[in-house]
């Protein structure tokens, strides 16, 4: 009973994005802002090691979800788990070494759109369900998120340079 105990309380502690998921409104919001400090310490590694330590991140939160939706039986996706926002949005930003406000910034409503809005193929891949259901969707937005940032700043480099003129 108590190895139950602590395997649930270190997945409650990874799901939950350190806890941030129970704040009483918005927590995929507030769990998305609980990933910009790791996604800037990531912006520091090369991006190999990023492309791990996000892996990683995904793998864990996948058990981290797991645990928490066997004790959630009627919840689908229960809005206190986080760690799928945590790990979409590290996605979204893991190819930018030189992440500056504008970035960080344009990338948090760019992966917020597509997590709530959720255009074709993410809704598809939140109604899987289980584990899946619930990261799949939001590393999808966070592939969203990184080619409108990417080709923004390929296709049209001023846009990001005009922001920055107002940070």
């Amino acid at each position: 009973f108590k190895q139950y105990i602590m395997k649930f309380r270190i997945a409650q502690f990874i799901a939950t994005g350190i806890y941030s998921g129970y704040l009483p409104f918005m927590p995929g919001t507030f769990g998305t802002l609980v990933a910009i400090p790791l996604t800037i310490a990531l912006s520091l590694l090369a991006v190999p090691y990023r492309l791990v330590i996000v892996l990683a991140l995904i793998v864990i939160g996948l058990w981290s979800i797991h645990v928490m939706l066997e004790r959630e039986k009627e919840v689908e996706d229960p809005g206190y788990i986080v760690i799928d926002e945590i790990a979409g949005y590290s996605l979204g930003l893991i190819f930018f070494a030189q992440l500056d406000w504008v970035l960080l910034g344009f990338g948090f409503l760019l992966f917020r759109f597509f997590d709530i809005v959720k255009p074709p193929p993410v809704r598809q891949l939140d109604q899987m369900g289980g584990s899946y259901g619930v990261m799949l969707d939001d590393l999808m937005a966070g592939i969203y998120t990184l080619i409108v940032l990417a080709g923004i700043q390929f296709f049209f480099p001023e846009v990001f340079l005009a922001m920055r003129r107002f940070v």
